[in-house]
């Protein structure tokens, strides 16, 4: 029998393709199902798998964004310069 929830696929959540917000809205959505405690313990592991293709997809999109803002960052004399995207630190 296969499995619905599979994530591979053309439709699966982690497509190549799927817009950002589009993977972070469905990334949103899978966890307020499992946050309900009204889920069996097979669809919680089928929307565990979803939501980490769905997480991986949102990091490569943006992993892909901070590659594209490191190339095009532009000098003062106009030229263009690689440099490295800063990133923020949480810190207590």
């Amino acid at each position: 029998m296969p499995n619905p929830a599979k994530t591979t696929g053309p439709n699966s959540p982690a497509r190549p393709n799927i817009a950002f917000e589009e993977a972070l809205t469905k990334l949103e959505g899978v966890v307020e199902s499992m946050e309900s405690g009204d889920l069996p313990l097979e669809s919680l592991i089928a929307k565990y798998e979803e939501g980490m293709a769905l997480a991986k997809a949102c990091q490569q999109k943006l992993a892909e964004a901070e590659l594209k803002i490191q190339q095009l960052e532009k000098a003062a004399g106009g030229e263009l310069k690689l440099k490295p995207f800063p990133l923020e630190t949480a810190e207590d």
